[in-house]
Order: C-alpha cells, then sequence, then structure tokens
C-alpha cells in the first residue's frame, strides 16, 4: 500500500484530491497539509511513501520546502504538483528533490499513475509537459534534437513525428507535412508511446538542462 500525504493550498481542492485518491486502489491518504509549515510537522508521524507537494503552498518558499522534505527524509518520494508550465521551473523542482511533476489539470487517473510511479522508484512527467518539453527541445539546436533522439532511443523519423505531435498535429496533418501516409505515422506514434517511459522523458528534461540544451 502507497501512503500519500497530500497537500494543496486550496481547501476544496485538497478535499476533492483526498476523495478521489481515497478511492484508488493501493493507495491510503495518510494526512493532508495546507501549508508548507504544516507538511513538514507531519511527515515524521505520517511516514509517508510519497507527498503529493503543492508548490503554491504558502509559508516558506516551496523549493526551500523541497529541499528540507529530503533532508528529512531521504527515502521519501515527492511528485510535484503545480499550474505552472515554464520548463526551467519544472527542471529546479527536478534537481531540487522531486521526482515528478504533475499539472494541476492532469486527470485523477494520471496522478494516480503518477503516485504510483515515483513510488515504485521512477521519475514522472505529466504527459502535457513531456510533450510540451520535447517539443521546445526539439524545435533548438541540433544537438538538443540529437541528445534527445538518443536518450529516447527514437529514430530520426520518430523524432520528428515526436516534435510535430508536441505542436498539436494530428495524424493526417503530420502525414500531410512528412509526405507519408496516415497509417504510417500512427505506426511511428505507437512506437513512440512504447519508447517514451516517463522515466526517459524526465531524465531527458534534467539531462537537457545541466547541459545547457534548453532555451533561455
Amino acid at each position: 500500500m502507497i501512503r500519500v500525504l497530500l497537500t494543496a493550498s486550496d481547501t476544496p481542492m485538497r478535499e476533492a484530491l483526498r476523495h478521489g485518491l481515497e478511492a484508488a486502489p493501493g493507495l491510503e491518504v495518510v494526512g493532508e497539509a495546507g501549508t508548507g509549515d504544516e507538511l513538514l510537522a507531519q511527515l515524521a508521524s505520517a511516514t509517508p511513501t510519497v507527498v503529493l507537494f503543492d508548490l503554491a503552498l504558502p509559508g516558506p518558499d516551496a523549493f526551500a520546502v523541497l529541499s528540507a522534505l529530503r533532508e528529512q527524509d531521504p527515502q521519501l518520494r515527492i511528485l510535484a504538483h503545480s499550474d505552472l508550465t515554464n520548463e526551467h521551473y519544472v527542471a529546479r523542482a527536478l534537481d531540487l528533490g522531486a521526482h515528478g511533476y504533475l499539472l494541476k489539470n492532469a486527470r485523477l487517473s494520471e496522478l494516480v499513475h503518477g503516485l504510483h510511479t515515483v513510488a515504485a522508484g521512477r521519475p514522472f512527467l505529466c504527459s502535457t509537459m513531456g510533450l510540451a518539453l520535447l517539443g521546445r527541445l526539439y524545435a533548438g539546436s541540433p544537438v538538443a534534437s540529437d541528445v534527445a533522439r538518443a536518450a529516447l532511443g527514437l529514430s530520426k523519423r520518430e523524432m520528428e513525428v515526436l516534435g510535430l505531435v508536441a505542436e498539436g498535429l494530428t495524424n493526417a496533418e503530420i502525414a500531410l507535412k512528412l509526405f507519408t501516409s496516415k497509417r504510417t505515422v500512427e505506426t511511428h506514434r505507437q512506437n513512440i508511446m512504447d519508447k517514451t517511459q516517463t522515466r526517459n522523458t524526465a531524465a531527458l528534461i534534467k539531462l537537457a538542462v545541466r547541459q545547457g540544451l534548453l532555451p533561455e
């Protein structure tokens, strides 16, 4: 059973999260907090497996809280929860101790999947952020594209398709742009889904930031 300590700055959202997670298999909500100070105070007594950490919690700076969480319990897994989509903000959260990043508008099913993923020891990035960041990385320098492709194990054509998917093109539009068939694009997309485990996406973003590959 995965023990979850959930946080949210908004009380109605926190209640909705609790009800949703309590109904999900394999999860147990062991505590909840509305501020950074409450979270840190509950950590020892709640003994969570994973903290669903709202980066907008009032109180201490969110990144300072992330560091404090890791200092108090190095084994703790942390899934950051935020409205912000800036890639540098995401990368900083990952670098400072978060094991995953999820947008607040993500579906409950993706949240549950994210909690299970980080609890299992793997990094997690929600699908919206993963595709958007990969698209921006792909649209940058050739070096960034090569690193992304190598990290994900994609062919050059699959990387092209992934970049166009990130731009919001449909399979039919991608087929026209690449002068190929819709069925071929569907095959590429399935191959991409098979290869791009969330673990690889999150690892790629962290690597890209450290190597200076993400645009300023």
